[in-house]
């Protein structure tokens, strides 16, 4: 069974409510035939080894902070700032301490 994800005009919470026992997980939160959220939750220390996706991208740091590899060198993101990536473009992804990540996808369209 698939999760559902939230429509187009849902809100949706990024991260817990303070006092919230859950904690936040990995999750997609939104997908359409051209865009996807997702909210990646990485504890301190875990790696992303390097890999591309078709479409441009945006990683915005919500919580901790990480550092994206990429061909132009490492680029270190903490709470409230973000880099987009080309589409095809290698980068990894290691958090230096435990973080929230919110990624914004652009799937490529069909010619």
């Amino acid at each position: 069974m698939a999760l559902p994800h939230a429509q187009p005009d849902d809100v949706v919470d990024l991260l817990p409510a303070p006092g919230a026992v859950a904690a936040p997980v990995s999750v997609s939160l939104l997908r359409t035939a051209r865009l996807q959220l997702m909210r990646l939750v990485l504890p301190a220390g875990h790696h992303m080894p390097e890999h591309t996706v078709p479409g441009e991208l945006t990683l915005q740091c919500l919580q901790g902070q990480v550092v994206v590899g990429t061909p132009q060198g490492p680029r270190t993101l903490s709470a409230g700032q973000l880099v987009a990536l080309a589409g095809g473009e290698p980068h990894d992804v290691r958090a230096t301490a435990a973080a929230v990540l919110l990624l914004t996808l652009l799937h490529p369209t069909a010619p």
